[in-house]
């Protein structure tokens, strides 16, 4: 694969190989670098980190004469760790609408993703290590409201879900092992919250559609025991000081986050009013620069910077943290769960450029704010005319923000299966239908040692990118046609061979005798 191929034609070229005969259409959008501050909040000091919003939305178009339909999304972050040579691949959301021609593009779509940041001669990050993260939890819909109540739609249940993800992540690790030549050091782990080793292997087997392959092999656990690969973010190697801020990084909507937090305000000692200082008298002999050195001194004390762990960060190893995750509510809800993790350590291909500096085909991080507001907020994709009404809205969307027709869509979500038999009451006032919903945020920060944490808000010195319509065409929106041979189902493939068979050796009727019944 070259390594001019940005993200977007680096997904046609293996869209294109899908079986069937279909045109997909693809929108991918990728933010410029900004500085983030939340990956490692509790690590001492905290490393620099830099953020790119990725979000990834594909179509499918039956027939030239039919409209477009989304048919799968993808919403991932990628975080730069110039520090340590290190990046990180989240991917938070993976959605389908259920609409597509079989087989599903979602699979592709994943697996070529993870592929593009994993493999050395296409990640675009000067980075020696990569590390991929996800949280698997089975729900009916992520990214495309009310598409759970489409009758084609087949969720997968939560132990599938993990047997699906995990060979994914099989299939990457492989990919690579192969396509590498400098033989990268690839790590694979995972953990199903609850469930020991052996039981975990037998519910993913048994869940899986197909045999799992035992090369390449897995790890049942984490992977911050490990010395090979460095990490993201390592303690900084002094005896008797440990903190396990430095180890679990902190997602959106991660349960690992929510608990680090707890762990990280949680203390056994009672909070106690500083002890009253007694005024002290001075001396004949000193003098007033003494006194003012004095207040100096205690100046600095008070605004230094207390680099010991919060809580009981310094007391929680991290398998008693993964042991403790078993019992949290997200892993005890009735669901399996499951964290799957993929570190590779190569060095990158990719040119060394300053980690603010936007790279061509980048946007701005709003216009990823704005589109994902307007397909969570303004659309809805419960029947076909829905889904394709939704998918033009959306499209159009971005096509006009790279023009700089900065146009708000109509808000079009209808309300939910529940709520239109249910709900009679008189209907209120209707409120303006040019304003949308705001989108999610995160609680403002708590308070460590008392004071707020500021953000890094140095100025960036790269201004932010400004999209255009060549930006769109040439790094943003493509299409592909695909005419390749359709996949044959194993059950269709199986009549086939039987009816051949039957077609040239004759059959044999036997003819069963009725036993005569013997007379006493």
């Amino acid at each position: 694969m070259s390594i001019n191929l940005n993200l977007r034609d680096t997904l046609l070229e293996a869209l294109a190989r899908l079986p069937g005969t279909r045109e997909f259409h693809l929108h991918v959008l990728v933010s410029s670098p900004r500085k983030n501050s939340s990956l490692f909040p509790f690590a001492t000091p905290r490393p620099r980190v830099y953020l790119q919003d990725i979000l990834i939305l594909l179509s499918e178009q039956a027939t030239p004469d039919s409209p477009r339909i989304f048919v799968t999304a993808i919403e991932a972050c990628v975080y730069n760790i110039p520090s340590t040579s290190g990046a990180i691949l989240y991917v938070s959301k993976v959605d389908s609408t259920g609409q597509a021609t079989s087989p599903s593009p979602t699979h592709t779509v994943v697996r070529t993703l993870f592929t593009y940041y994993a493999d050395p001669a296409t990640r675009p990050i000067a980075a020696e290590n990569l590390w991929i993260y996800l949280f698997a939890r089975a729900q009916p819909q992520y990214l495309f409201p009310n598409s759970a109540e489409f009758a084609g739609k087949h969720p997968l249940s939560d132990i599938q879900l993990c047997a699906w993800w995990r060979r994914v992540f099989t299939d990457v690790a492989g990919e690579l092992e192969a396509r590498v030549q400098s033989k990268p050091k690839i790590k694979l782990y995972y953990i199903l919250p609850g469930y020991s080793e052996f039981e975990a292997a037998h519910a993913l087997k048994n869940a899986s559609s197909s045999a799992l392959p035992v090369s390449p092999s897995w790890t049942y656990g984490h992977p911050y025991s490990q010395s090979e690969i460095t990490l993201p973010c390592p303690p900084d190697g002094s005896e008797g000081k440990k903190n396990l801020g430095h180890f679990i990084p902190s997602f959106d909507d991660d349960p690992k986050s929510r608990f680090m937090d707890e762990i990280a305000y949680t203390t056994d000692g009672e909070i106690k009013s500083p002890s009253r200082k007694r005024t002290r008298t001075l001396s004949r002999g000193e003098s007033s620069h003494s006194r003012e050195k004095e207040k100096v001194e205690d100046k600095d004390g008070q605004n230094g910077k207390d680099e010991r762990p919060l809580g009981e960060l310094s007391k929680v190893s991290a398998d008693e943290f993964w042991e403790r995750m078993s019992f949290r509510q997200e892993c005890i809800a009735g669901a399996v769960t499951g964290f799957f993790t993929l570190g590779i350590s190569c060095p990158s291909l990719a040119v060394a450029a300053p980690p603010l500096a936007p790279q061509p085909g980048q946007v701005s991080s709003q216009i990823n704010k704005r589109i994902m507001t307007s397909l969570t907020t303004s659309v809805e994709f419960s029947t076909v005319e829905r889904s394709i009404r939704g998918t033009e809205i959306v499209e159009s969307a971005i096509k006009g923000l790279c023009e700089g027709i900065a146009s708000v869509p109509t808000v079009l979500t209808y309300p939910s299966r529940e709520h239109r038999e249910f709900d009679r009451r008189t209907p209120e006032r209707e409120t303006s239908s040019h304003s949308l919903l705001a989108p999610p945020s995160t609680p403002p920060p708590r308070l460590v040692h008392g004071k707020r944490v500021i953000p890094d808000a140095s100025p960036n010195p790269f201004p932010e990118p400004v999209a255009s319509l060549e930006t769109y065409l040439s790094h943003i929106y493509g299409s592909v046609h695909v005419s390749n041979p359709a996949l044959v189902k194993k059950d269709a493939q199986s009549t086939v061979t039987r009816t051949e068979g039957a077609g040239q050796a004759g059959v044999t009727v036997l003819t069963a005798r009725k036993r005569k019944k013997r007379t006493e």
